[in-house]
């Protein structure tokens, strides 16, 4: 149980470390979003792309408040890869380590919640 504006910090904290850039996170919308996370980054990257593929990943948080302390968290993380270059964007499972459970674990983890 936290008030707002201590899970939209958490939320903010979390996404930032694990390389998203988070958009509107000085509004007082309810609702944040990222771009896509690149998930190969590199000087060789155009090779690694065009051989192996490469995927991204992007996460929509809405923080609704509850009440004066307790604050409702919805993460969806959309996690999208193509096999090449010249390839389609298409929908894949989430792993683990991105996946909307991870994140919410994270941002509990940064609030001292158990």
């Amino acid at each position: 149980m936290a008030p707002q504006n201590q899970v939209r910090a958490a939320v903010v904290q979390v996404l930032t470390e694990a390389g998203y850039e988070v958009g509107g996170e000085d509004l007082p919308d309810p609702v944040l979003s990222t771009g896509y996370r690149q998930e190969i980054d590199g000087p060789w990257n155009w090779l690694l792309v065009s051989r192996f593929g490469v995927s991204r990943s992007r996460v929509h948080t809405t923080i609704i408040p509850e009440n004066e302390t307790a604050t409702r968290l919805i993460i969806q993380v959309t996690y999208e890869s193509k096999g090449s270059l010249f390839g389609f964007w298409r929908p894949y499972e989430t792993p683990l380590q991105q996946s909307a459970v991870n994140q919410l674990r994270l941002v509990r983890n940064t609030l001292g919640l158990l």
